[in-house]
């Protein structure tokens, strides 16, 4: 079929849609809902035979909906209505959820239902759980409604009487520093994680806080700073505290739209003088708390764990990795595994620092050269094999420092965008020597130039990663775990690893490592010092959240099925298969 995707922006979840749709072998476009843009006139021009919205902040117009078959992706299960669904559920901390695939009609979220499917909800922030058990779930429930649309015999269900959530506004979420334990307050942060944030007073101004993180052994007077570490502010609560680790500054009204930052970075000269509690990666193993990088052993694999808002990695935060790195492959271990328990791998450089910088070209340069360097001493590790575990999604740089690894798994879930051009950049981390190696130069010049995202199983065939691991979020870490483990004791491994320095020995005597780095950072240098290189304004708009004037043309532009690919069989949460089981029951009505 040919499926149009409407949706307010093209995020995490449209993208997978999308993917995961050419995979199946179905054609399609996106077309952005977008202020002073006439959709009717859009959709008509595609003519699709399915308008399917994934994420939608605006009502589709009535005169597309009572023509053409539209179905709506609601985040949340039968019977659930209002625009803060998902945030209501984290900050009431629901344990199960779902995701509702509706008809659009006159009444938001009221249409009749094509499909649901059910999820768990753990203790987790709301964008993580939107990219991964609630995006499992969407994704089940898109297929089978399309399946069932595709048919022609199913009749949706009309769903009865529902409830309606107001929108979750700062008057709900504020935080009351005085009465608020830690478990209330680490809900309402994560309920308004990445997106609208809470709204609080600090050091003498008002800042929207963002990510929140329990910690139980400090202790203080409520609503006090406490520590630092790793670029995240401790306050204390009524019975322990929180790592808040990013805060973004209240907008001024006629001022350009603020950036979200490191909580350090952002307070600056207004913060007061605190202890910086850091623990050292090679050492600790979770006993002093939270941070944003760890490492563990089991036998002969370690695993060296990070986690950084929204994947973007810093500066500093490619240096800190980079020190950890190194200290892991100090270690006696025959496996080093790479990467975060659940939810982005990364997504390269941080275009927020970068944004919020006194001179932005600079810090891009110092940026793209400190993530170099990490990637440089990945793919230099010739004493062990390292694999790059990805449990959730990657883009630009992350997917290239995750395919300077000996293999790649990749959490079925995921989603890759191997590309750079949309930013206005022609790329680094080693990308002109790791990709084409792993797709051929032909696949990766296409990759490059079609900027589009790339499904787990498509990374798969391309083979951009050697496996997919097919789990919940919740189980990556554990699965990845047993198969590290079993990989260091498999009696190849010694051979692996001695043939792995023979052959780096080798490249480096056809290519050395270097020049690529040098041809790379040449074409980078010229973009960072050209004031008018379009990176500079696509990085502002980015950071900034600024709508774009129209649908880039390569998203309005009709795609297929990936060559050689097959239809993929379904999987995923359970998904309700019968009429009976998609009524709405009464714990939603």
């Amino acid at each position: 079929m040919h499926i149009l995707l409407v949706a307010s922006a093209f995020n995490s979840l449209t993208q997978r849609v999308h993917a995961e749709l050419r995979d199946r072998g179905h054609t399609g476009a996106v077309e952005l809902a977008l202020p002073g843009r006439r959709l009717t006139e859009a959709v008509d021009r595609h003519d699709p035979h399915l308008v399917l919205a994934p994420m939608l902040k605006t009502a589709i117009p009535r005169e597309v909906w009572t023509v053409r078959p539209c179905l709506i992706v609601h985040p949340g299960p039968l019977g659930d209505r209002g625009p803060s669904s998902l945030d209501w559920a984290v900050q009431e901390g629901a344990e199960d959820w779902g995701v509702t695939v509706l008809r659009a009609e006159e009444e938001l979220d009221a249409g009749a239902v094509w499909a649901t499917a059910g999820c768990p909800m753990p203790p987790v922030a709301k964008s993580d759980l939107y990219r991964g058990e609630i995006a499992d779930a969407a994704l089940a429930a898109v297929l089978l409604a399309v399946e069932r649309f595709a048919s022609g015999t199913h009749r949706p269900l009309p769903q009865g009487t529902g409830h309606t959530r107001p929108c979750l506004d700062q008057s709900v979420r504020r935080i009351d520093w005085a009465a608020d334990s830690t478990r209330t307050v680490v809900r309402k942060l994560r309920a308004a994680d990445s997106r609208p944030g809470v709204l609080d007073v600090l050091c003498g101004a008002e800042w929207y806080l963002h990510g929140g993180h329990p910690e139980h052994r400090l202790h203080g007077a409520p609503g006090t700073l406490l520590a630092t570490r790793t670029g995240a502010i401790c306050r204390a609560t009524t019975d322990g505290a929180v790592w808040i680790p990013e805060l973004r500054r209240r907008r001024v009204p006629g001022q350009p739209p603020t950036v979200r930052l490191p909580a350090v970075t952002a307070l600056g000269d207004r913060l007061p003088d605190l202890p910086e509690l850091a623990p050292s990666p090679a050492v600790d193993t979770g006993s002093r708390g939270w941070s944003d990088i760890s490492y563990r052993e089991d036998g002969e694999a370690g695993f060296l764990e990070f986690s950084f808002p929204g994947g973007a990695m810093s500066t500093t935060q490619c240096r800190r990795l980079l020190a950890a790195y190194r200290e892991a492959c100090a270690r006696p271990t025959a496996v080093l595994v790479l990467g975060g328990r659940r939810d982005f791998f990364s997504n390269g450089i941080h275009l927020g620092v970068i944004e919020a910088a006194a001179d932005p070209a600079a810090e891009s340069w110092a940026n793209v050269n400190a993530i170099d360097d990490l990637v440089e001493a990945v793919l230099t590790t010739t004493d062990r094999l390292v694999v790059a575990a990805l449990g959730g999604n990657a883009a630009a740089g992350g997917v290239m420092l995750a395919l300077a690894a000996d293999e790649v798994w990749c959490r079925s879930g995921a989603v890759l965008n191997p590309h750079y051009r949309l930013m206005g950049l022609y790329g680094s981390e080693y990308w002109t020597y790791s990709l084409p190696r792993r797709v051929g130069a032909a696949a990766a010049e296409q990759l490059m130039a079609d900027a589009l995202p790339v499904s787990a199983s498509g990374a798969l065939r391309a083979g951009l990663v050697d496996r997919v691991i097919e789990c919940g979020p919740g189980d990556f870490a554990a699965r990845t775990g047993r198969l590290a483990v079993r990989l260091a004791a498999l009696p190849g491994t010694a051979s692996r690893i001695a043939a792995k320095k023979a052959e780096r020995d080798r490249e480096e005597s056809v290519e050395p490592l270097s020049l690529f780095r040098e041809r790379e950072l040449a074409r980078m240098r010229r973009t960072f010092d050209d004031p008018a290189a379009p990176y500079h304004a696509l990085r502002r708009a980015f950071v900034r959240r600024q709508r774009p004037s129209g649908t880039p043309p390569h998203l309005a532009r009709a795609t297929g099925p990936r060559a050689g690919t097959e239809p993929a069989g379904r999987t995923g949460p359970r998904v309700t298969g019968t009429d009976r089981a998609d009524r709405p029951s009464a714990a939603h009505g």
